[in-house]
């Protein structure tokens, strides 16, 4: 494999971990509504497991109310219980054919422990990106191994994943930081 897909293919399964951290984020609950929220919590309909936003309009009502519209009448309660038994601690409330699941206030103990997952959750990030630093250095070290490359053109390279490294684990950086803010905000 020649030098330059070598660090093509690095940045791009880079950018693949920064974006499974991004979804790895939007899970961790903070003090306000989110529709994506939802996204991992399954309701039986007709005798498959479907998420509920295939079964359901969810939006938001306001800051600290996230607003489900079945779009079946006898869906509802089956909904409604499906958000009680997720282990997302939220107690949804039906009005009419809505369902308002409202957020409840988190303590200042429960920030802390969230900002500690944030803080885990990056650190498995920048471990997943420097894993994919290694793979690509040993790819490089290989093709200037079998007389494809030569030693000049690996310290280039290395250089340059480097840098790319850097740059992507700056990015989680920033992500850790501002996931962090966002939770300790009240």
């Amino acid at each position: 494999m020649p030098i330059a897909e070598i660090k093509h293919t690095v940045e791009v399964k880079m950018d693949q971990s920064i974006a499974a951290f991004k979804n790895n984020l939007t899970k961790i609950r903070t003090g306000r509504a989110n529709p994506a929220l939802l996204d991992s919590v399954h309701v039986d309909y007709y005798g498959a497991m479907l998420p509920i936003s295939q079964v359901a309009n969810v939006s938001l009502l306001d800051a600290r109310t996230i607003s489900v519209q079945p779009w079946e009448k006898g869906m509802g309660a089956k909904i409604e219980r499906a958000i009680r038994d997720s282990d997302l601690g939220l107690n949804p409330s039906s009005m009419g054919d809505l369902i308002r699941v409202p957020m409840p206030a988190m303590s200042e103990e429960r920030r802390k422990e969230l900002t500690k997952i944030v803080k885990s959750e990056g650190e498995n990030a920048k471990i997943a990106v420097r894993n994919l630093r290694r793979d690509a250095n040993e790819a490089v070290k290989k093709t200037v191994k079998d007389k494809l490359a030569s030693e000049d053109d690996q310290k280039r390279s290395e250089a340059e994943i480097q840098k790319t490294t850097d740059r992507h684990i700056i990015a989680i950086d920033q992500l850790v930081a501002a996931k962090e803010q966002d939770i300790m905000a009240v």
